[in-house]
């Protein structure tokens, strides 16, 4: 008697052979991307941390406000100026050694601010932080460009640039208990050692693509085929310097110099100058500063992953490169002059909220990273990422010494805001006017 039709296919998927699993491709390049937000994470709050130790330490140390404005400059003074040559080595070494090297010594020194005794400790150990802490974003636009295609970089520099502002956001509340609970120099032991910790756990766990185990070859096409420079990591030219010289001939490279100036301007008021302000000339409590001085750093963290998920989302629609990147670059330069109607407020919550509409703002204009990933010489990733570095953060050298010397002579921050709100206007003029075309320079000289 025959078998029925159902039972004899039964019967012929129990005999088949068992199919072989179908390897999905991996998404290594997501774990690489979440070390370097928490890479960022850290360098930001060992910047950030004294702004919230300094209405104490000020105090402890006796430190006028000329003398803090000077302190709160330090960094950037040596930070600004080590970029370029900190983007020279992330070529040539990679960004495993690069950032690992980084990050433990700046945290080691950011355990011995803690042990400051007066001014010239002090405005010493930020000079040392401020050139260990350069190799960090020309390490990350490089590690960037290598791990993640065209379509994906908007987001993905995005997120590890939000880390500058999420740090601050999730941490100011425990520094200031810190502070208040102990001492001032407590804020500095916690943070140093924290980095110390991490940076030998990076030194374990990040690898550029081609020579990480864990990615698959399905993923390593992805990226390839998607523009990412996979092989940035096997291919190491010899650098000439006249290749800077090449570089700095193009409209694109002063563009961003200028606008990155701009925003890393008011970035430098919300990381110096802010929790002062909230203190002396808003007069709040300690536990409001706790909660309002995190609502900008909140919102210039929306503003950031909004701009890049926005930008990476009009180029799969089929605007151009140009458009998607320039667009958030205009739109928050330009928003970012509201933190001039600050000074047309009485209103802690008014100002508050003002503060927060401009941080936002000066998060959207923080994609620019994606436009450098875009634009940087294959030759050059981390160079590039140094030359603008260092005119974005001329606005970090410049910045807390005027507001400082401002507050010298006024007694006040109106001007300060004044200031802040006409750099973004030179930052809006930039972007749209001197920026043009994006794309991949090609470096004639080799």
């Amino acid at each position: 008697m025959s078998s029925s039709p159902d039972i004899q296919a039964i019967d012929a998927r129990v005999a088949a052979p068992a199919a072989a699993p179908v390897r999905l491709p991996s998404r290594r390049r997501w774990f690489m991307l979440s070390l370097l937000l928490i890479a960022t994470i850290i360098n930001y709050v060992d910047r950030v941390n004294i702004s919230i130790a300094a209405p104490f330490m000020a105090k402890d140390l006796g430190l006028d406000k000329v003398e803090m404005g000077l302190i709160f400059s330090a960094f950037a003074w040596t930070y600004a100026f080590a970029l370029v040559p900190a983007g020279f080595i992330a070529d040539r070494f990679g960004s495993r050694i690069t950032y690992g090297v980084s990050l433990i010594s700046w945290s080691a020194v950011t355990v011995c601010q803690g042990m400051a005794g007066g001014f010239a400790s002090l405005f010493g150990l930020r000079l040392a932080i401020g050139a260990m802490e350069a190799p960090a974003f020309p390490a990350n636009s490089r590690a960037v460009t290598v791990w993640f295609p065209a379509r994906e970089r908007g987001l993905a520099s995005s997120i590890y640039v939000c880390g500058q502002y999420l740090g601050t956001a999730l941490f100011t509340g425990l520094l200031l208990w810190l502070a208040t609970t102990y001492d001032w120099r407590h804020v500095f032991y916690s943070t140093g050692i924290a980095g110390i910790l991490f940076g030998i756990a990076w030194l374990f766990l990040y690898r550029d693509p081609l020579f990480c185990k864990k990615v698959s070859k399905e993923e390593l096409q992805y990226i390839e085929d998607g523009g990412g420079l996979v092989k940035a990591s096997k291919d190491k030219n010899k650098f000439k310097w006249g290749q800077i010289a090449e570089l700095l001939k193009y409209r694109q490279i002063w563009a961003i110099c200028i606008g990155k100036f701009a925003s890393t301007s008011a970035l430098y008021f919300f990381l110096t100058w802010f929790p002062t302000y909230l203190i002396e000339e808003r007069h709040l409590t300690m536990v409001k500063v706790g909660i309002f001085a995190v609502l900008p750093f909140i919102g210039a963290t929306v503003g950031v992953l909004l701009a890049g998920a926005i930008a990476d989302w009009m180029i799969r629609r089929g605007y151009s490169l140009s458009f998607s990147r320039k667009l958030p670059l205009v739109v928050g330069s330009a928003l970012g002059m509201s933190i001039m109607l600050v000074n047309f407020t009485d209103s802690n919550e008014v100002c508050i909220a003002l503060l927060t509409i401009a941080f936002f703002a000066q998060g959207i204009a923080s994609s620019s990273w994606a436009a450098v990933s875009e634009i940087a010489p294959k030759e050059l990733i981390g160079l590039t990422g140094g030359v603008t570095s260092l005119a974005a953060n001329i606005g970090g050298i410049v910045t807390p010494i005027v507001i400082g010397q401002i507050l010298h002579v006024t007694g006040s921050f109106a001007y300060a805001f004044w200031f802040i709100g006409g750099v973004a206007l030179i930052g809006t003029l930039s972007y749209s006017l001197l920026l043009g075309k994006i794309y991949r320079i090609e470096l004639k000289t080799r």
